[in-house]
């Protein structure tokens, strides 16, 4: 049994659609999921579906080994859901190549420091492109540069808002995320 590790910050609509989607499965579960804000709307999802979910301090994942020890007792993989905070040397040596992250933007495009969620959305209808989506990418030393797993497209209709843009691409996450994750995990197993 291969287990994941989700690190979320914020209301976790995606850890929920990971761990619903592993619930069943016999070979791959989510066994914890870490957040950086105590005020996440991730520890109510993760209570009503009964799966541990801890607050940690800036201090405990930077200056400490006390999150990543933790990691390692409970996880195989790590899935960042929505995790704002840029990930530590120790973890992506842990972790290499057992850690994806997912972006709302067709990277190289719109990645890096800043741009997450609502700042993506804005920048895209701002330059006006005719579409977004998201990426699916290892996790390496720098924001959205490890390699692309995985790209899905959709349109964006002149008159759509950063808010329209935003749930087209949670219809995109939710469809393919747990997907790909799950793919990742077997094939490199082998």
């Amino acid at each position: 049994m291969k287990r994941i590790a989700i690190f979320a910050s914020g209301s976790g609509t995606n850890a929920e659609n990971i761990i619903k989607y592993f619930q069943n499965s016999d070979s791959i579960r989510v066994s914890k999921v870490y957040c950086n804000k105590k005020e996440a709307g991730v520890f109510e999802r993760c209570q009503r579906l009964n799966v541990p979910c801890v607050w940690f301090s800036r201090e405990a994942f930077y200056d400490s080994s006390r999150v990543l020890h933790d990691v390692q007792l409970h996880a195989d993989f790590l899935v960042l859901a929505g995790f704002l905070w840029k990930i530590p040397q120790d973890f992506i040596a842990a972790f290499s190549d057992k850690m994806v992250n997912i972006h709302p933007a067709l990277l190289p495009k719109y990645g890096g420091k800043g741009m997450y969620g609502m700042n993506v959305h804005k920048a895209v209808k701002e330059n006006r492109e005719s579409e977004t989506g998201i990426t699916i990418h290892y996790v390496n030393e720098d924001y959205d540069e490890g390699a692309i797993i995985f790209q899905a497209k959709t349109n964006i209709d002149s008159q759509d808002s950063p808010e329209d843009i935003a749930n087209k691409i949670h219809v995109l996450e939710y469809e393919h995320f747990p997907i790909v994750i799950e793919e990742t995990i077997l094939t490199s197993d082998k």
